[in-house]
Order: C-alpha cells, then structure tokens, then sequence
C-alpha cells in the first residue's frame, strides 16, 4: 500500500482537473482497499474512491480526506465466466475477452476506466452496457461492515444507473463477474443503427468478433472518445451529458418546442421516451469546438464531450457545461443531467 500526503489528483483524471488530496492511499489488493475504508470510515474521515479517473470532476480545492486509489489487478477466465479484479483497465479487460474469442462486451471496447467502476454507471455504449453480462458483483458493505456478493439483480441496474450510483457511500466494489457468450468467432447482434451503418449490416446481425471490436474503436477515435495524450480532445469525461427520458408530459411539450425539427426518439419503457443529448446540444446552437479560444471547450470532434484544452480549471469547465445546460433549456424546455461524477462541485 502506498501513503501520499497533498497528493495532486488532476493526472489521476481523464479530464486532468482538480486540486489535491489531503491523503492519496494506492490499494493493489482487495484486503489493502478494505483495510483503507474500514479506518477511513472508523476516523470518521471524508472517503473518495477512484479507479482509472474517467468519470471524475473533482473540484478545484480537492478534496480535504483519504482518497482511496484502486489500482488492484486479476483477469480470471473459466470457459465463459469472466472475473476482474476492480482496478483492471476495462479498455485491456475487453480487448482480451476478444482475444478469447467471446462475446457480450465488445461493443464497450475503447471505454476508459476501470472495471470497478463499470457496474456502478451501468456504462454502455453502441446498443451494449455491462448489466448484460453481469452476473455478481463482489463489495465490501459500508453499511454492514462486511464484503457482500450480490447478483445481477440485486445491482438494479437501469440507464447509466445501479444500485451502487443510487448509494454512492455504502458499497466499494472489489470484483466484477460476467458471463460472455462463445458465439463460433462472431459478435453479439448489432443493436446501433450507426454501428450497423458502419459495418454494412442490418440490426440484429451478427459479425465477425474482432471486426465489431475494431470498428467500435474506429468509431469512438474518430470522436475523441479513445485516450490519446497528445489528442486534448480526450481530455475529457467522455459524455458530459446523459440523453434525457421524458415522460409522456415531458415528450408532449418538447415536441410543441421542436418547430418543424424532426429530432431522435427511442422507446424507453411505459410511458417514456428518451432522445439525444448530442442532438440537443447541436440544435440549441452549441457546435463542435464551440468556446474555442478558452480554456475548456466543447470537444471539436464530439458535442457531448467538454474537454480541458490544456490550461483549464474545473471552474472553467463547469462554466461550460452551466452554458451548455441553460441553453438547452432554454431552446427546449429539457434538463441535461451530468454524467460524470461530481466531487466538491455542483453544477
């Protein structure tokens, strides 16, 4: 285990903002990460856990408590049960499920993070998100002071949401199970229709394994969705914002704002719709690389991502969203929710 005292936190994010911790513990065993909650939690101390940082917007001031870093390793295959460790590199972590030739998380290839925290955002991208797949997920409970096993079910999981999200103090997750599926080489069936596009099929296809994986890939590079340093367009959060659902009422008084615009709509169970956030931005007026000259701006390649051009702080970035987010409501009446974690800052 390693101890950092005034640690900065801002290389420790995608988004590269932050100022620093008041302690930085580093966990590379589940026993380290559970030994660090129960004393945080017995001193009463203020607790941030954190993996690969992709999902983080942590405040200028830092944050003034014990960060626990969860940097613990362990990919373990047993025909089609899949089990990580919480601080695997989930971009690593499917680009070996591939490798072994098995489906069910390879629409999810180039997502930064890691694998911990991957059921507490139901993270998902291209018609695919991990409640899928998962079958338990293993944490140590806060609450009863005691690691706990619970199922797929048990995670409640809906968009971008889980158990885990909904109590955000109470479970640390340690390990992560899937069961992918051995489909003779090709891919799960292609849900998104700009995946099947790409790929020259119809909804609902197969393909080969490896081609799904690496079009995906090609797909969110082209955004600036794919890590890259030199690239400040991946000095991001990924997508800042989620897409709404809007209830029968909602939906009603959005369409009265569209004006002839025809804009996206997907059935999102009884009684809901959900549309595009992207969408929405564009069309309120907010373009790609828009607020350029500052120092955070919309991603040049992307609307939904707002990314740090290299001096920016998080203030600067919140700015930007605040924008963002009035003048979608104010040119359609819906309220963009943020993605990303919020820590020691609102929007």
């Amino acid at each position: 285990m390693l101890v950092d005292n005034d640690a900065p936190l801002a290389p420790l994010t995608t988004l590269r903002l932050g100022g620093p911790a008041r302690r930085l513990v580093t966990a590379v065993t589940d026993a380290e990460v559970v030994e660090t909650v129960r004393a945080a939690d017995a001193a009463g101390e203020p607790l941030l856990v954190i993996g690969g940082g992709s999902n983080l917007v942590i405040g200028d001031a830092g944050f003034d408590g014990t960060v626990l870093r969860i940097a613990t390793e362990g990919f373990a295959l047993d025909g089609t049960l899949l089990e990580l460790a919480a601080g695997e590199v989930w971009t690593d972590a499917v680009a070996r499920a591939v490798d072994a030739g098995l489906a069910g998380i390879e629409f999810l290839a180039g997502i930064p993070g890691s694998a911990g925290a991957t059921p507490v955002q139901n993270v998902g991208a291209y018609g695919q998100e991990v409640a899928e797949t998962i079958t338990e997920v293993v944490a140590y409970d806060r609450l009863l002071h005691e690691t706990v096993t619970l199922t797929g079910e048990d995670c409640a999981f809906s968009y971008r949401h889980s158990r885990f999200k909904a109590d955000p103090d109470r479970y640390v997750v340690l390990r992560v199970r899937f069961r992918l599926a051995d489909e003779g080489g090709m891919s799960s069936p292609v849900k998104y229709a700009e995946v099947a596009r790409t790929l020259g099929v119809e909804a609902g296809q197969r393909v080969e394994l490896r081609t799904a994986y690496e079009t995906v890939l090609k797909l969110r590079a082209g955004k600036g969705m794919v890590l890259d340093p030199e690239d400040h367009d991946t000095w991001s959060a990924g997508s800042f914002f989620t897409n709404p659902v809007l209830t029968d009422d909602q939906y009603a008084a959005f369409l009265r704002r569209l004006d002839g615009l025809a804009a996206p709509a997907y059935p999102a169970g009884e009684g809901r719709t959900k549309t595009s956030a992207a969408w929405l931005i564009d069309n309120a007026g907010f373009r790609k690389g828009h607020g350029t000259g500052r120092p955070a701006t919309l991603s040049t390649k992307h609307t939904l991502a707002l990314t740090n051009r290299g001096g920016a702080t998080t203030e600067d970035l919140l700015a930007l969203a605040r924008e963002v987010r009035d003048g979608v409501r104010a040119a359609f009446g819906v309220e963009l929710v943020n993605e990303p974690v919020m820590v020691g800052v609102t929007l």
